[in-house]
């Protein structure tokens, strides 16, 4: 779904945060009152918290930067931005993996295929779980690639992707952010973003996978109150670093991602896992910790010992054993 021109218009001069007269919105965009009204409520449809005090007007509750494909791509090197081939931004969107996965029988060209969303209204996570999606606040963004080899040599994919998400963060100087085995961001033991790798195709090659990352720069409270455990976003860790340091802009954070992303997607052919083990290693925020595993319906306990050089999982059981877990749900358990 994508908003008509005058709603894009509308929330352009909108985003700024201050208030706007109903009469000098309906000179800039040409219309009535009455009608700038009706817009506004079809805004707050899509979740937008839209203020309107007599004698100001309306107001944005929080400025907004949107997402601009133009401003996005300018900012991404020639030299990977060459291996994109096509570039999609949806005002509201179910899932950027679900609209990619469902044209990744249709797409054998081996560049990427980019979708974008200011809103999921069915964004996911893994094992099913509901991905919040609020508008205009976070990063959603999936990449759809066709790799020669089979899914069987993409085991550590998800992994190398993290290591990508945290080089791009560190671009814009975040610092202290981890990665939680297998495919989460996170910060003192919070959750700041998901990945959710999912590969089709035959079992020897070639096959495609779609990459996705969901990355909370900005989640309300009244957004979050669903969400079953502990969140953080990127405004909370910027506040508590005591710099004062201004969040970066969505459009060069989202560039840095897919530059990133693609240096992993690229490569990784001939840069497999091993080649980012030492960093997702350097970056793992488990190592040490006790943890709760869930392994379908079997839960085991026990204490991170890191990961072995294949991406699995290494747990020191309460036995005294170490065991490997190509797969899981990781629980940190409280000291």
């Amino acid at each position: 779904m994508q908003f008509s021109n005058t709603q894009k218009s509308l929330l352009h001069l909108l985003s700024d945060g201050e208030f706007h007269s109903g009469t000098h919105l309906a000179e800039q965009l040409a219309l009535s009152r009455s009608a700038i009204w009706k817009h506004i409520n079809a805004l707050e449809a899509y979740g937008l918290e839209i203020s309107a005090v007599t004698g100001k007007g309306y107001r944005l509750n929080r400025q907004l930067e949107l997402l601009d494909k133009e401003k996005i791509y300018a900012l991404i090197p020639q030299a990977i931005a060459a291996h994109i081939k096509s570039f999609e931004l949806h005002d509201q969107i179910d899932s950027t993996n679900s609209y990619l996965s469902a044209l990744a029988h249709k797409e054998p060209d081996s560049s990427a295929i980019i979708c974008l969303a200011e809103q999921q209204v069915a964004g996911r996570g893994r094992r099913g779980r509901t991905w919040v999606s609020p508008f205009g606040s976070n990063i959603y963004l999936s990449i759809l690639w066709r790799f020669e080899q089979g899914p069987a040599s993409l085991s550590g994919l998800s992994l190398a992707i993290g290591v990508a998400v945290i080089n791009a963060l560190k671009v814009f100087h975040i610092k202290n952010v981890g990665l939680k085995w297998p495919n989460d961001i996170y910060w003192q033991q919070k959750k700041l973003g998901g990945i959710l790798v999912e590969v089709s195709g035959e079992s020897d090659g070639p096959c495609s996978a779609v990459i996705g990352l969901g990355l909370n720069l900005y989640l309300a409270e009244q957004d979050a109150t669903g969400i079953e455990q502990d969140w953080v976003d990127l405004q909370q860790i910027l506040n508590a670093s005591g710099q004062q340091q201004a969040q970066p802009s969505r459009n060069q954070l989202v560039a840095a991602l897919i530059e990133q992303l693609l240096q992993v997607t690229r490569h990784y052919s001939s840069q497999p896992f091993a080649y980012y083990r030492d960093r997702w290693r350097e970056y793992d925020c488990m190592q040490g910790q006790a943890i709760s595993l869930f392994v379908g319906k079997m839960q085991v306990e026990g204490t991170v010992q890191g990961i072995d050089d294949e991406g699995l999982l290494l747990l020191k059981t309460e036995d005294g054993r170490v065991q490997r877990f190509a797969s899981g749900e990781v629980s940190f358990r409280k000291q």
